[in-house]
């Protein structure tokens, strides 16, 4: 690589990526971890095929239909009337990411998040050549509003990243602090709610803010809630002239028809997933009560993921776990880890193995 033409910041850089190891647990990419139903499964089959049928020919490329669908599964999702231009999707979310940073960042351009988050934020405005910064959050991983003004007042930001649930800490953001952030400069703000869907009862999704928000983006991502994190799928909410600017700077035909295809098969099951999604937030809060009950710190969670401390050596803790058979991710602050919520079978793994690494420690 060294000998290559490459830009300077791309030097020494390791690919992004959790690591991926041959183990009986799998609880580090917060993957939904039931797979699609036999019928979901028959239905999408069905429509590939119809979908291959025309594969001679470009998809469409505004994905009208999907982004119709799209819409209106976040009306019954969150109370929220979208029209189809407000809707915008890609190849998982982070391609929507990564063509706001190309669409409003850029060369002497900042992009703004609250640490700490998720760790592709920095890579998308590296990729994009957009200088990234940060403001730190608190103790309880909230964002103080005063530190988040004076943040946006120094480094000018044309785009802040706020995820909500934030990733590694499954913290959720008030309403009013979106807004705090909208009104204190002129730049986008972008909600990520790639979890959304596992936010408790009473905890309100951004979406509700666009109307009054001309500059505010939400998106979301059907890897998660929807079990479909293979199948590359994610999308965004905001004004139709926020989409329109996505829609320049978005490659040609960039959503294959298969995909598109899928993806609508899911939505028309989306309350069979969403089922899913209940008990997933069951199992998230009975584990992050269970991890209290050992004498551990869990931070509270409206994600499908746990992030629990605090270990004087969390890599050793994180080793221990692997040697059982067990596969969680050693991110966020030092001294924490983050386990992905599981199947019944693959939380009961974990709790065993911890145990007995604790004991081992001890």
């Amino acid at each position: 690589m060294s000998e290559l033409p490459i830009r300077d910041e791309l030097r020494g850089v390791e690919p992004y990526g959790a690591p991926q190891l041959d183990v009986p647990v799998c609880l580090n990419v917060n993957e939904n971890p039931f797979p699609p139903s036999e019928q979901l499964v028959a239905d999408a089959a069905r429509a590939v095929a119809h979908a291959v049928r025309d594969l001679n020919r470009y998809p469409d490329r505004e994905a009208t239909t999907l982004r119709e669908r799209l819409a209106a599964y976040l009306e019954r999702e969150s109370g929220v009337t979208l029209e189809t231009g407000e809707v915008w999707a890609a190849n998982g979310s982070n391609e929507v990411m990564l063509q706001i940073l190309q669409a409003f960042g850029g060369p002497g351009r900042t992009a703004l998040s609250f640490a700490p988050t998720y760790s592709m934020y920095p890579e998308y405005a590296r990729d994009t050549s957009t200088t990234w910064v940060t403001a730190q959050r608190e103790d309880d991983f909230s964002i103080d509003p005063d530190a988040a003004l004076k943040a946006i007042a120094e480094h000018q930001p044309t785009v802040v990243f706020v995820a909500s649930p934030n990733n590694p800490t499954g913290t959720a953001v008030p309403l009013d602090l979106v807004s705090t952030l909208h009104e204190a400069g002129d730049g986008i703000v972008v909600v990520d709610e790639a979890y959304a869907e596992f936010r408790r009862d009473g905890v309100p999704s951004a979406l509700s803010l666009l109307a009054t928000h001309p500059r505010l983006i939400v998106t979301r991502t059907m890897s998660k809630a929807f079990a479909f994190a293979g199948a590359r799928l994610g999308y965004a909410a905001a004004s139709r002239q926020i989409v329109d600017v996505l829609r320049v700077v978005r490659l040609p035909y960039h959503l294959s028809a298969v995909t598109q295809a899928v993806a609508v098969v899911a939505l028309e099951h989306a309350a069979e997933l969403q089922a899913r999604v209940a008990q997933l937030r069951d199992e998230r809060d009975a584990l992050a009560a269970w991890l209290r009950e050992q004498g551990l710190e869990a931070a509270e969670s409206d994600a499908n993921f746990v992030l629990f401390g605090r270990f004087a050596d969390r890599h050793a803790v994180w080793q221990g776990l692997l040697d059982h058979g067990v596969l969680i991710r050693e991110t966020g602050p030092d001294g924490w880890l983050r386990v992905s919520v599981g199947t019944p079978e693959e939380t009961t793994a974990f709790k065993v193995a911890l145990t007995d690494v604790l004991k081992e420690q001890s």
